[in-house]
């Protein structure tokens, strides 16, 4: 390892001294239970064993989650329908008033107690590229991927490359 890669540092957790290292890291933070950051920069504690990321642009990150979602050929799971919203800076009133539903059905998908309908979940991903940020740009393209969806709800894990944002099914 190189000193590039192995720098010192400080815990957040507990202040004792901790490294900076490349890796990967389960990035649950993001509401998606599944992805993965591969050749992140890694602060580690060798006391607590403490793990933080280094996300220079996390609104990149979020961005090319929220693409990948949006675009994906699975149907949505309620996590992603979850994730889209917070994306969106949406309250649950707020995103089921936009999507025309009762907020308990909005409630039911996100939290797996009912099914989303096709229609519906179409319309959850146009809302999401039509008025995400950094997303309206590529709308149109996005739109087009919608033939492409399975009936399939298992995507895997996505792995995201830090470097060049690129989400990918493992």
């Amino acid at each position: 390892m190189t000193e590039l890669e192995k720098e010192k540092m400080v815990c957040s957790n507990c202040g004792n001294e901790a490294t900076r290292t490349i890796g990967v890291y389960p990035f649950k933070e993001c509401g998606l239970n599944n992805v993965t950051l591969i050749g992140v920069y890694l602060i580690e504690c060798p006391s607590c064993g403490n793990v933080d990321p280094i996300i220079p642009d996390v609104n990149d990150l979020m961005r090319a989650l929220a693409w990948y979602v949006s675009t994906q050929r699975f149907r949505l799971t309620g996590e992603d329908v979850r994730f889209l919203r917070k994306y969106l800076k949406m309250t649950g009133v707020e995103f089921a008033n936009l999507l025309g539903v009762d907020n308990t059905t909005l409630s039911k998908w996100e939290n797996h107690a009912d099914p989303i309908g096709t229609a519906n979940e179409r319309l959850i991903r146009s809302v999401a590229l039509a008025i995400g940020d950094g997303l309206k740009e590529r709308s149109e393209e996005g739109v087009r991927t919608f033939t492409w969806i399975t009936e399939e709800y298992n995507r895997g894990p996505m792995n995201v490359d830090m470097e060049t944002l690129e989400v990918q099914t493992a």
